[in-house]
This record gives structure tokens, sequence and C-alpha cells, in this order.
């Protein structure tokens, strides 16, 4: 089959930043499947995206799909043919409903025997035909939450469609898609080259589009725009901080861009750079700058849509639009500094966090009391984390936090310092929300861990204790997140904390009868079915992880140990033999009617293979008492590892059931011993395939 290049574009106005990389991304797959539905092959694929138009182009797709052999299967034979040889009634209706005559069906051999029916070589599909009801159908489907109609069309799109390019080769005109005329044209930059482009082919589309001002792959625009952003900043000697949403925000709001440095007055430098920066990266979308020393500059990059011939008003306009929005931050700023952060904390009992759990007020003594608690598990200053707890969520009800949501915590952070609060207690407040994301920044100091610990715990058991678990995508209170962080906080901070008994200090603290009896093991499972999730980019096996589960640990950090002790074991040759070996034994055990407490009896050991395995469990029973207190698991489990020549002989030569009630309870009571020594790690039966 003979393949030429395909090219399709969607031309909008302003589609939202948002959501375009997906849209781009949605057509590429959407007409890829349909592609492949309709058997035409097709070689690499790749999408484009700008604020104006979405495009997808294939190196080569197929003129037509190859022709198909078609079988439909009619009634068996007996029922097609009566006693003496005439068609029933099943096959002559069979054969009107295909459209033959009765004495056109064939045999067909199938698993339940011959059947009657038709055979039909169909020509497969041809682009030509499919393209436009292929692009209707991707155009319809696309991933878009907010969908809008225009005019007297009743087609919708995340915006107005204004054009449809098709080019397949050099053909063009596939008619009308959804109402709109297909064709070989597209636009350039709205202000730089606003006239229509012809697409010679669909090979010249970018080359075209650059030279009419637009940076078509969205990949390519975004890195352009941090090569100029950190051109930019390095001309005034400083360095941009390069959020690397605000990028992909950008990139999806100009065609063209330009990278231009503006500045700011530098009074404003003494509000707090979190608020300066929230404001010019969430409000303005420009790029901040700082020197060698991390200090913000009075300076700023913005990113235009267009090169213009006089970029000192393009300039001189960013430079008006920032001065109100950080006037604004430092209006707040200095009306919070004039009531002290303690004198806020009153104003949280009229703040709801949740209408069964009361208010954040409520949230914050609870906090208070579990931080404390916490702290003195950690041998760290349990005073310093009671305050910092109770002040923690001030900052809530203060105006810069109402106006800058995204700086709850560091604003605290800021008017406690003010106050001359412990600068430990200052530090927490500023943390205690951290991790902020996935592989995020902890909190450094062990008094605003034990703070970024209770507000979480407590989150997690109010929320299911009054049976509002998240279900599906809907995760309101972000449990999944708080799962994750506080796993983090025990494992890496090192923390040997069991997180039964931190979730039982936790649940103490509410009021008898506000959360269930069930919460306290119910966000233990949760927390502990989130571990895997934690570990995912390791690629560790999930049965390593049922494996230590198995054990009841309940105690992240020991739990994580365990999990490397047996990665490493997984990987020796003995690994898969001995876990074979151990499930093996708890199937005879699950099956033994053995007393807990049996002992192995030296004198009822008669076998060599049963003698040399008691000795060699016995000895290592006693080499691994030290490590197993101190979490050596790895160490241990190598000892495990040099039984498997022992294990084997008991099985090769022993009867485990042997006639003898004495000598059969005293084989079990070794196999049981065999298998407690395995489980004091982890249960490596559930590692057999």
């Amino acid at each position: 089959m003979s393949k030429r290049p395909l090219l399709i574009e969607i031309g909008c106005e302003e589609l939202p930043s948002s959501a375009l990389r997906e849209l781009g991304e949605g057509l590429l797959e959407r007409v890829s499947t349909k592609l492949r539905d309709l058997r035409l092959d097709h070689d690499h694929g790749r999408c484009f995206a700008t604020p104006r138009r979405i495009a997808v182009q294939f190196d080569g797709v197929d003129e037509e799909a190859p022709a198909e052999r078609r079988e439909t299967l009619g009634p068996p034979l007996a029922q097609a043919r009566d006693d003496s040889g005439a068609w029933t009634r099943a096959a002559l209706g069979f054969a009107a409903k295909q459209g033959i005559e009765a004495d056109e069906l064939q045999l067909i051999d199938s698993p339940k025997g011959q059947r009657v029916g038709v055979v039909r070589d169909v020509a497969g599909a041809q682009l030509r035909e499919a393209l436009p009801g292929l692009l209707a159908e991707a155009i319809t489907e696309l991933p878009i939450a907010k969908r809008m109609r225009w005019g007297r069309s009743r087609l919708e799109f995340a915006r107005p469609i204004q054009w449809l390019l098709t080019l397949f080769g050099d053909e063009s005109n596939f008619g009308t898609v959804l109402g709109l005329e297909t064709g070989n044209r597209s636009r350039g930059h709205r202000f730089h080259a606003p006239a229509e482009l012809v697409i010679a082919d669909p090979a010249s589309y970018v080359a075209t589009l650059e030279k009419a001002y637009v940076i078509a792959d969205f990949d390519r625009r975004r890195e352009i725009i941090r090569e100029q952003v950190i051109a930019c900043a390095a001309e005034l000697g400083a360095r941009a901080l390069i959020d690397e949403d605000l990028l992909e925000e950008v990139t999806s709001l100009v065609e063209w861009p330009v990278a231009l440095a503006g500045s700011f007055d530098s009074e404003f430098l003494e509000v707090p750079a979190e608020a300066l920066i929230s404001s010019m990266q969430s409000h303005q979308k420009y790029f901040p700058v700082v020197d060698d020393s991390g200090q913000l500059k009075a300076r700023f990059i913005t990113v235009s849509n267009i090169a213009s011939h006089r970029p000192e008003s393009v300039i001189a306009g960013n430079e008006r639009v920032i001065r109100p929005r950080l006037a604004d931050a430092a209006f707040f700023y200095r009306q919070d500094l004039g009531t002290r952060l303690d004198a806020r904390v009153a104003d949280l009992d009229r703040v709801v966090f949740q209408a069964r759990l009361g208010s954040i007020g409520d949230k914050s003594r609870r906090i208070a009391a579990v931080a404390a608690k916490l702290a003195a598990l950690m041998n760290s200053d349990e005073a310093l984390a009671r305050r910092a707890g109770e002040l923690c969520k001030a900052d809530l009800v203060s105006e810069m936090v109402l106006e800058f949501g995204e700086l709850q915590g560091i604003a605290g952070g800021y008017y406690a310092r003010n106050d001359g609060e412990d600068p430990r207690v200052c530090s927490a407040i500023s943390q205690h929300y951290w991790p902020l994301q996935a592989g995020g920044e902890l909190p450094e100091d062990a008094v605003a861990v034990a703070v970024a610990l209770a507000d979480r715990l407590d989150t997690l058991v109010g929320i299911f204790g009054i049976g509002q678990k998240p279900s599906g995508s809907r995760d309101p209170f972000g449990l999944r997140r708080a799962a994750i962080a506080i796993l983090r906080l025990l494992i890496e901070k090192e923390l040997p904390l069991d997180l039964r008994e931190i979730l039982l200090m936790v649940s103490s603290e509410f009021a008898e009868g506000v959360i269930a009896g069930d919460a306290v093991e119910t966000a233990l499972d949760y927390l502990l079915d989130r571990l895997p999730a934690l570990y995912e980019d390791a690629g560790l096996p999930i049965e390593l992880f049922r494996a230590v589960r198995a054990t009841g640990c309940t105690q992240p950090l020991d739990y994580v140990r365990r999990l490397e002790a047996l990665r490493v074991f997984s990987q020796r040759p003995e690994a898969a033999a001995l876990a074979a070996a151990n499930k093996r034994v708890a199937n005879i055990l699950s099956r033994a009617d053995l007393d807990d407490g049996s002992e192995v009896s030296d004198n009822l050991l008669q076998e060599p293979a049963e003698k040399a395995l008691a000795r060699s469990v016995a000895t290592i029973a006693v080499d691994n008492k030290e490590d197993l207190h101190n979490a050596r698991y790895a160490d241990a489990l190598g000892r495990l590892a040099t039984l498997r020549g022992d294990v084997d002989r008991f099985f090769d030569e022993v009867m485990v059931n042997s006639d003898d009630p004495a000598l059969r309870a005293n084989r079990l009571a070794l196999l049981a011993r065999l298998r407690q020594e395995f489980s004091r790690i982890a249960d490596i039966s559930l590692m057999a395939a």
C-alpha cells in the first residue's frame, strides 16, 4: 500500500492555556486510534499546539486499507436443510437478510461444527473517504471540560473554530466537516502575519508557520522561552526563578515568544519575597529574578507574544500593571503586622474545618496537643511544638492569606518572627505544609516535623472517622497527598514511630463520639496501602510489599528496611527455592493440628536431614538475634539463605507426616521454627510463583 503524509490543523480563537497541551495530545491519540480502527497503517505521528491551533502530522498514512475477508455465520447445517434436502425457513430467512439467494450460501467450518454462511471480500477503507468522518469524531471526542457554541452553529468546542486544514499529500479539499470547509489554508501570528497562509504540503507546515511568526511545536517553544528567560536574567547579572508549571502556562499563551526584563520599586522588597514572587507568578505570569545569594531583586522577566519595534513600551506597560498588585501585597503585609499572630487564634473558632469535626480552632488545639506528644517521642522540645501547633493556622485569617491563599504558613512564619516567637516555632509554622508536592522538600527541624505530622494525621483520622474516605478521583481533603507526606516524613526523617500507636494518640484528642471506633484501623490500612505508590519508581514487585505487610509491621521506617533487605534477598539464586519451600511449609502447617508453643525435641530427631536442618536453624536463630534487634535485615536474610541445601534435603529425605504421632509433631514443630525465623523479617512464601 502506498503511503502519503497527513496533516490536520484545527484553527481557533485563543484556546484555554490550562488545557492546550492536553488538547494537542488528545487529538493525536484519537486520530491515531481511528486510523488503527480503519486498519489504515500509519507512520510516526506528532502533535502541535499553540494558543490558536492544535494539529497532528503523520509522516505517512496508507491511502487504502487492505481488503478483508469477512465470514457471516448462519444457522447450523442440520437446521438449514430439512430431511429432503430443501432449505428450511431459517436458511431462507438468513439468506434474505444477507441479500442473496439461498443457493449462494456456503458451508463454513466453525468451532461448533458446520454452519451455512456468507463469505465476502470487503474492500478496505480509503483515507480520502474516511477523513471527514474520522476528523468529526476526533473533534467531538476531545477531552474538553467546558464546551461552547458560537453563532448559529450547533458545533461545540473549547473555543470557536475558525478554520480546518486537511492535507493528505497534495490533496486538501475533503468537503465539509461539522459544517466547516476543509482546505490547505492556515493562519500565522495574529498581528505579525494575519493573512491566510497556504500550506503546500505537510512537510512544510512547521517552516511555513515559523516564517509567519508561529513556533508550532509546544516543547520547542517552551525551551525557547526557557533559554530566553535565562539569557535575559544573565544580562541583569542575576538568575531567573523558572517554575515549571508557570513555564508550561506561558508556553500556552504565546506563539512567538520574546522575553523582556522589567523592574519595580525597590521599596516593595520590604514585603516577604514569597508574596512578591506569588504575585508575579500567579497573577502576572512573570518570572522573578534573584541575585547570587538567592535574594529577590526588583526586576522581573515577562514573555511577550509580539516582537515589538518599541520593546520599551511593552516593558513600561508591564511595569504599570505589576505595581498595583505589589502595592496590594505591601498594604496587606503592613496591615497584618499590626496584629500579633497569637491574637488571631481566637478567630479560628469562626472558621469551619469540617461540619462534624469542628472549626479550624478545634483542629489547631488538637494539632498542638499531638505535636507536643510527637516531639516527646522524637526527643524534641514539647513546649515549642505545642506553641507552633497553636499558631500554625492563625495566618488563615490574615489579610495577606485571604488575598494570597498560597502564602498560608509562609505568612504566619513572618508574622511570628515579627512577634519575637522562638525561631524554631517560626520555622515550624512556615514549613508545616511541606512537602507541598510529590517529591517536595520536607520540614527541616524536628519541631516542624512534629507539627507537619500532627496536622496531616488529624485530618486523616478525622475524615476517615466520619466515613468520608476518598473514592475514585474525589479526594476533597487531599488524603492521598497527606498519607504520602506522613510516610515520607517517618521514613526519610528516620523516625521509628509506630503508626498504630500515633494514630491512637491522635484519635484520643477528638471529643467522645465524634469519630467512629474503627477510624484508627481504617486510617492505618489506608496508610500502609500507600507504601507501594511511594516506591513506584523503584519498580519493586508487589509481592515484596505483601511479604512485609504479612508480618504485621506498622512502623514505616522498619517496613522499608525489611523491604530493602527483601529486595536484595530476592536477587539471590536461593530466593525462589526458599520462597517455594516456605509456601510448602505454610500449606503443611495450615492443615496441621500443632500447638503454637510446640518445641523441637532433639531426642525425636532421627533422620540425618532433619538433624542437619534443626542444627542450622538453631544456629542461625542465635546469630540473627543481634541483627534483627538492630534492623540489619539483609544480614539476617543472608544467613537464612544458606538454609536452602538443608531445606531441600529435608523435603527429599524426611517424611513429615510420619505414622508415629510424636515424630510427626516434632517435624511439624521444626518446620514451624523454620518458618518463624523467616517470618521475623517477612513472609517470603508470598514471593513464590
